[in-house]
């Protein structure tokens, strides 16, 4: 059974990769919507920090899985709360 709460406040706590989001047959579409906007904010919010202090980035295909995973969905990334990429 899918955590659902646990999900919401951080998607890596429960799925490995956003394509299982989108297979998961517990949440509606909306719920893996938000989920994987999360999953977004969070990559991109580490992406920034890693790429401030220097580091090379870890996962820099991440966010672009994440996106892929929207447009299965038939969303679009949520540019009005997520920051721009470059």
């Amino acid at each position: 059974m899918t955590d659902i709460k646990k999900a919401m406040l951080d998607p890596t706590k429960v799925f490995k990769d956003p394509c299982e989001v989108v297979a998961d047959l517990e949440l509606t579409r909306n719920q893996k919507i938000e989920i994987l906007r999360r999953w977004e904010f969070d990559a991109h919010g580490l992406e920034v920090a890693e790429e401030e202090a220097g580091m090379s980035l870890l996962h820099p295909e991440m966010f672009d899985r994440i996106v892929k995973a929207l447009h299965a969905l038939g969303a679009e990334r949520d540019t009005e709360h997520t920051p721009p990429t470059k």
